[in-house]
């Protein structure tokens, strides 16, 4: 190539720095999309439903409610609390899934994966068989606690090892299931109890659950927006994370601290919905690349989205009758199961 040709060609090519930017707002108007389509999601989630209710009833059962009202009562009873519980419980289970896959580079990892829904199980079906818990505002510190511990237990034993930590897991969830049922074919009240629970759904929980534990979502999602730089750095390998200073065992602990916040709110409140925290990481991937900056605030929006979405289409699949959205989540999540086992997924994990 003459000088004069690469001097034409290296003025044609758009700086670095244009390059970045031009990425940045491309990935900004990614997130400016997804919350267009969870405002969306938010309003089916309010007004359709075994009872449909029109977009204007919706508006003024939240701004001016009139006492007896049915329609109202539904609104502000019954949806709007599965509605929050749905954005926290959603917004959790991605950002969880996306710590998850970052500390152990494995692209098929999700909280259930690493044992943590097995250990709520457990400790639930401990509550009502063994100390007669009956409400779901009785279950959520036994579920929080059973997801604690069983992090501790797997991020202690596999702790800087990826792969270790997801054999770990596997086999958590090997014994502690059989535990669960045993004890759950010894007691059928308690197994009556806890399928409602175990099946995921964001029905039967009122608000005053949320109130209690929105503030560990909030401490979660902050320090994961504090490990996203570290993770895209870890991204890279345990060494050249180290050559450029990060001290990788503590990003790490801080990010089995996150996970524990974030998963044990999440079964906490929706009980252990499975695939969300999979395929929502894997979504965020492929729309605004590896860059784990940008990634965690996606899955903050994706995860609602997939969540409320999932349940939105259980209660209209079915008439006059629902499908819980752990259900309907699981059957969406599947085919990104897929997918991954078979490849087509991106690289940075």
């Amino acid at each position: 190539m003459s000088a004069t040709a690469a001097a034409v060609t290296a003025a044609a090519r758009p700086p670095a720095a244009a390059l970045v930017a031009r990425r940045a707002r491309g990935r900004l108007l990614m997130i400016l999309a997804a919350l267009a389509v969870l405002a969306l999601v938010v309003l089916a989630s309010l007004a359709l439903g075994v009872r449909d209710i029109d977009v204007a009833t919706v508006w003024q059962a939240l701004t001016h409610p009139v006492a007896g009202n049915v329609d109202h009562d539904v609104v502000r009873d019954q949806r709007v609390p599965r509605t929050l519980i749905g954005l926290a419980a959603g917004a959790a289970l991605g950002i969880a899934g996306t710590l998850v896959q970052g500390v152990t580079r494995n692209p098929i990892a999700d909280p259930g994966l690493l044992g943590l829904n097995s250990g709520a199980s457990l400790a639930v079906v401990i509550a009502v068989s063994m100390l007669g818990v009956a409400s779901p505002l009785g279950f959520v510190w036994f579920a929080f606690a059973g997801t604690a511990a069983a992090a501790l237990l797997v991020f202690s034993i596999g702790a800087g090892q990826p792969v270790k930590l997801a054999l770990v897991g596997a086999t958590v969830t090997a014994l502690i299931t059989p535990l669960i049922t045993l004890v759950l074919l010894r007691d059928p009240e308690a197994f009556n109890m806890y399928r409602f629970w175990a099946v995921g759904s964001l029905t039967g929980r009122g608000t005053e659950t949320l109130a209690v534990l929105w503030p560990f979502v909030v401490v979660g999602i902050v320090l994961a927006g504090a490990l996203a730089h570290r993770l895209s750095m870890l991204a890279l390998g345990d060494d050249v994370a180290s050559a450029l200073g990060q001290r990788v065992g503590v990003t790490r602990g801080l990010a089995a601290v996150a996970v524990i916040l974030l998963a044990g709110t999440a079964t906490a409140l929706a009980g252990p919905i499975a695939l969300v925290g999979l395929a929502v990481p894997h979504a965020a991937r492929r729309l605004v690349g590896t860059d784990y900056r940008w990634i965690v605030p996606l899955t903050a929006v994706l995860g609602p989205v997939m969540l409320l979405g999932a349940d939105v289409i259980g209660r209209l699949v079915l008439p006059h009758s629902e499908l819980e959205a752990g259900v309907v989540a699981a059957a969406i999540g599947a085919p990104v199961l897929v997918a991954v086992a078979r490849g087509r997924t991106v690289a940075g994990v």
